[in-house]
């Protein structure tokens, strides 16, 4: 397999701190991602992991610090204005639509691509019915990418927790971000959904070259697929470097690596 290559800093947190009435969650905290990385982000349990998920999105508005994002600093971001400059989140507690199918679930994620206005949409012509054609044909091709082509039509519900994660992954690539946000996406799934899981994560990284943040608490998986990683610890950052780098850090090893074997 050939080298990727990896890129400029694309988005740089800087200084970031979140308290919550008196309860520090993040503390002075900065790193980088580079272009085309895994970057991923590791701690104990109430580190403030998702926490800096939040704030890089735009769900949380950090009481200090900035984000850059490809050049432009914002010193907090907004949900939405966060998702059409091309940073896509899948959530630890998936938020899909269990009752509906597959492919509608994915569609969800071309909300907004979608340039027709509603009247063209609901009558479905002209521009409107071009334009859904295009979107539907990228999300078949989302759907042959992650193997879920036997369910398509099926109710998200019905499905097996590992493959609802699949379809979570694949609402947030019908975004097409640049940046791809991934909360803890291998939690709950057995050894096998999680080898799966691993490789979709490395292809989306290496096929499409989006960059990947990546919050997860499997030591092995982050070792393996990850080129940089940054560890908090109680809202504080305690070790950033390579996947060898952090595994020999005193700091991490006694706060996180020591407790996890």
């Amino acid at each position: 397999m050939a080298t990727k290559k990896i890129g400029d800093v694309i988005l740089d947190v800087k200084n970031i701190s979140l308290s919550f009435g008196g309860v520090k969650a993040l503390t002075d905290i900065s790193f980088d991602v580079r272009e085309h990385e895994v970057r991923a982000i590791i701690g104990p349990n109430g580190a403030g992991k998702s926490s800096m998920l939040n704030c890089i999105n735009g769900v949380y508005t950090p009481q200090q610090g900035s984000i850059t994002f490809r050049g432009k600093t914002f010193s907090h971001m907004d949900s939405h204005a966060v998702a059409v400059m091309g940073i896509g989140r899948t959530f630890q507690n998936l938020a899909l639509f269990k009752g509906m199918s597959v492919i509608d679930n994915i569609m969800t994620g071309r909300n907004l691509k979608i340039k027709s206005n509603l009247l063209w949409q609901a009558l479905r012509i002209g521009p409107a019915q071009r334009e859904e054609e295009m979107h539907r044909e990228a999300v078949e091709r989302i759907i042959d990418f992650l193997e879920i082509q036997a369910y398509r039509k099926t109710p998200v519900g019905q499905l097996p927790y590992g493959l609802q994660k699949r379809v979570d992954l694949g609402r947030a690539l019908a975004m097409e971000p640049q940046v791809l946000l991934l909360d803890e996406p291998m939690a709950g799934m057995n050894v096998e959904e999680k080898q799966d899981m691993c490789r979709f994560v490395l292809d989306v990284n290496e096929e499409f070259g989006t960059t990947v943040v990546l919050i997860e608490h499997d030591m092995g998986v982050v070792m393996d697929i990850s080129d940089r990683v940054v560890v908090l610890d109680y809202g504080k950052k305690i070790g950033d470097g390579t996947p060898d780098e952090v595994r020999n850090n005193e700091e991490v090893i006694s706060a996180y690596l020591g407790t996890s074997h």
